[in-house]
């Protein structure tokens, strides 16, 4: 994996704005998105490189920059072709501020690609108040040619952190399973891409079965279910290397792993004597640890950010409901009320709500809940809405939307509700995972 360094104290222009820095509400999603301007980069060099000349990168970067902020919903990126200015390698630093309030824009994104002598390239990222006419961020990201696109996202994490006080997302991947074929037939594999949908790639060949990929903390391992000659068994895959495990070796079927925060055990249900139970498997020591022995069906376990509780769904009420326990098993107790079933539920990277499936009515929807199960709300309404993850910032749920055709696609939805949008994937697509940011 290539690494971006930041170099921030490295980019010469003015200091840090003082004073209220300009904010975006993070709850009013589409309500209040806030106009914001990004002008293609200026070449800091006429350099070219591996992947095109720094005015050609400056150009691509500054669409990526645009989409990313585009998506989170709180940013309306406002058209190229209604600038009166362009932006060339001064402006950078000291922008017309009056020219970017003609169009109403409360903000302003640019910068420069220069070339550098080892062939790599540093990508100058600057954000403006135009209306209060100052700096609110600035940083520099060195790295090869090829890593442009990863430096843009890293911008964009920037801007985005710096105006709305949350952590950005962009910098990221999503792993899922690739479906095709008939409905009867269906072909699944692995696959994986940037949180926009660019670099993607197959990671299994489909002669296997796969569901329920995870990325671990590390970000270089993912465990998953696949039936191997027709066998439920978690495997653990090792991006770079391509290497599969199987996970144990069990006699009885295993399936919805999950890793824990330190990336050392994983949670994941056992089906023993006609009884489905979650377990705990330390990967270094390969032993294994029951947390569940009651009648039903427990499943789709995961961890607290601070790995000291588990959530999980059980059936053992009479219905799928989401539980909580304590790590070592016990504590368990109901914490899902609302109306119809409750599945698939998945603790926040922030620890402050719990996302989960709803099902009834026909109709399967996302929803979120606080960790005692109060403040229950449904965020999506769909045919059938499910599988869902968080973003690694814990403020926008990827899940997986079926239709009654049988077609399946990756959607998202912030926590407000407000904004819903569709990921772009070569095939139909299932069971998503966000990974935390890129190092």
């Amino acid at each position: 994996m290539r690494t971006i360094l930041l170099v921030a104290a490295a980019i010469a222009g003015p200091a840090f704005a003082q004073g209220a820095p300009l904010r975006v509400d993070i709850n009013a999603g589409l309500m209040q998105p806030m106009p914001i301007a990004v002008p293609a980069f200026a070449p800091g060099n006429g350099a070219s490189t591996e992947a095109g000349s720094t005015t050609q990168l400056g150009q691509r970067a500054a669409q990526v920059i645009a989409g990313d902020l585009k998506s989170s919903g709180l940013f309306k990126t406002i058209d190229p072709a209604a600038y009166t200015t362009t932006v060339g390698i001064d402006d950078v630093l000291k922008p017309d501020f009056p020219a970017w309030r003609t169009i109403a824009a409360q903000a302003l994104v640019t910068g420069t690609v220069t070339a550098n002598p080892d062939g790599g390239i540093t990508l100058a990222c600057y954000a403006y108040d135009v209306f209060a006419g100052s700096e609110i961020a600035r940083a520099g990201f060195v790295t090869t040619a090829a890593g442009w696109r990863r430096a843009a996202h890293k911008c964009a994490d920037l801007v985005y952190s710096r105006l709305t006080g949350e952590t950005g997302y962009f910098d990221s991947r999503i792993v899922y399973v690739s479906e095709t074929g008939p409905r009867t037939k269906r072909i699944k594999r692995l696959a994986i891409m940037d949180q926009d949908g660019a670099g993607h790639r197959f990671l299994t060949s489909g002669q296997n079965l796969v569901l329920t990929p995870r990325f671990a903390p590390g970000q270089q391992t993912i465990t998953y279910m696949s039936f191997e000659k027709n066998r439920p068994r978690v495997w653990l895959y090792t991006l770079g290397s391509g290497r599969q495990e199987a996970v144990g070796q069990f006699a009885a079927m295993t399936f919805a792993p999950r890793f824990s925060p330190d990336g050392q055990s994983l949670v994941l249900s056992m089906a023993v004597g006609g009884n489905t139970d979650i377990y705990r498997f330390n990967i270094a020591a390969r032993s294994v640890t029951r947390l569940t022995s009651g009648p039903g069906i427990d499943t789709s376990p995961s961890f607290s950010p601070d790995g000291t509780r588990i959530v999980f769904e059980s059936d053992r009420g009479g219905s799928q409901q989401v539980y909580v326990m304590n790590a070592d098993g016990t504590g368990q107790g109901r914490i899902s009320f609302g109306e119809g079933r409750s599945a698939s539920p998945v603790w926040s990277p922030r620890g402050d709500y719990i996302t989960f499936t709803r099902m009834g009515g026909g109709r399967f929807g996302i929803g979120v809940m606080r960790p005692d199960g109060s403040g229950e709300r449904l965020l999506t309404n769909g045919y059938q809405d499910e599988s869902p993850a968080w973003s690694p910032n814990g403020r926008v749920i990827l899940f997986a939307r079926g239709d009654r055709s049988g077609r399946s696609g990756l959607w998202s939805v912030d926590i407000s509700g407000l904004n819903e949008r569709r990921l772009a994937t070569p095939l139909d697509a299932s069971d998503p995972a966000w990974s935390p940011l890129l190092p």
